[in-house]
């Protein structure tokens, strides 16, 4: 990935203004107390510090439905928009966007989940934009050419998948391609485990994960509150929105996990 940002950044398709990132999926219905608990999970542990919430048995969740509730998850946005906006963010050299929206729902199935199984997330930086599209619970086609992440420029396209990406002219004529090394999770969490250990550099600084992360948060706030959220693009602090402001943070901690400083 970092070849094609290089890449990017030194103009094989020319000034670049936006972009786009995408995500498929076909999850079934989701219901609550359906999965027994499992004897091995220690539940204490894996809530931490999350308040209790007496609407939703989240044992029966525990391994991976919690991501569509919100009293513990973020949705499909948190869940897998994360990757592609990081990104998005990287190759547009964004920081905070001075504004956020969000336009979908949950469409497919009338069950427990909270969160949209379909939508759009937008992004403004000021100097460019971006945007991540969403279909979880339905069957489309991938947009074409099959790409996680595309970037429009005034001289091209670059469409960039897993490991591999390719640059596209004004007439969708192949330019010029490259291929990662790959690696996956293994490689990241190596990379992770060696710098602590003092042995490496990470490959991504805390604080630019952080910047991206907070993209999905903000999409997110854009979603439950119907509002256009506005930042301070050096802060990424909300600005005049007290909705949004309410999801800023959490109150309180469950007993027994409070910080102490």
């Amino acid at each position: 990935m970092k070849e094609a940002i290089e890449a990017l950044h030194g103009g094989a398709i020319g000034p670049v203004h936006f972009g786009r990132g995408f995500y498929y999926n076909t999850r079934k219905s989701v219901a609550t107390n359906e999965k027994p608990a499992s004897p091995d999970i220690d539940y204490n542990l894996w809530q931490g510090p999350v308040p209790d919430d007496a609407k939703h048995d989240f044992k029966s969740m525990a391994h991976y439905d919690w991501h569509w509730f919100w009293h513990w998850g973020n949705g499909e946005l948190g869940n897998n928009g994360i990757h592609t906006l990081d990104i998005l963010r990287w190759g547009l050299k964004g920081e905070y966007p001075l504004r956020t929206t969000y336009n979908g729902g949950r469409y497919f199935y009338n069950d427990a989940q909270e969160t949209p199984d379909t939508g759009t997330a937008v992004y403004d930086f000021g100097h460019a934009g971006c945007e991540w599209v969403q279909s979880s619970s339905h069957a489309r086609a991938a947009e074409k050419p099959l790409a996680e992440v595309m970037f429009y420029g005034d001289n091209g396209t670059m469409a960039i998948a897993r490991d591999s990406w390719i640059n596209y002219d004004l007439k969708g004529v192949e330019m010029s391609k490259g291929k990662g090394a790959g690696g996956g999770d293994p490689a990241h969490m190596g990379n992770f485990i060696e710098a602590i250990r003092g042995n490496a550099k990470l490959n991504s600084p805390i604080e630019e994960g952080q910047k991206s992360t907070m993209m999905c948060h903000l999409g997110n706030m854009a979603y439950r509150t119907n509002t256009v959220v506005k930042c301070d693009p050096k802060t990424g602090k909300v600005l005049d929105n007290a909705e949004a402001l309410k999801l800023w943070g959490r109150e309180g901690y469950r007993k027994g996990w409070d910080v102490k400083i």
